[in-house]
């Protein structure tokens, strides 16, 4: 497994990419491996938001049949 302390990071307060952990967990969005996919945290965190409301909303339906009453 690899040392999280050496991943980067993405500041949500401050916007900034940071390698280790040098801001507060709560202001930190990450681990990434390299310092661009940091720098892209924001577009990741809405795809992976997206995903998670299309899996719910897909689990919200299992079983339905479909028919409204």
């Amino acid at each position: 497994m690899s040392d999280e302390s050496n991943k980067y990071w993405y500041n949500l307060e401050t916007k900034q990419v940071e390698q280790g952990f040098a801001s507060p967990m709560a202001d930190r969005a990450g681990p990434f491996d390299t310092a661009e996919e940091a720098g892209r945290a924001p577009e990741i965190l809405r795809q992976r938001s997206e995903k998670w409301d299309d899996d719910d909303a897909r689990d919200a339906d299992w079983g339905s049949d479909g028919v409204k009453a």
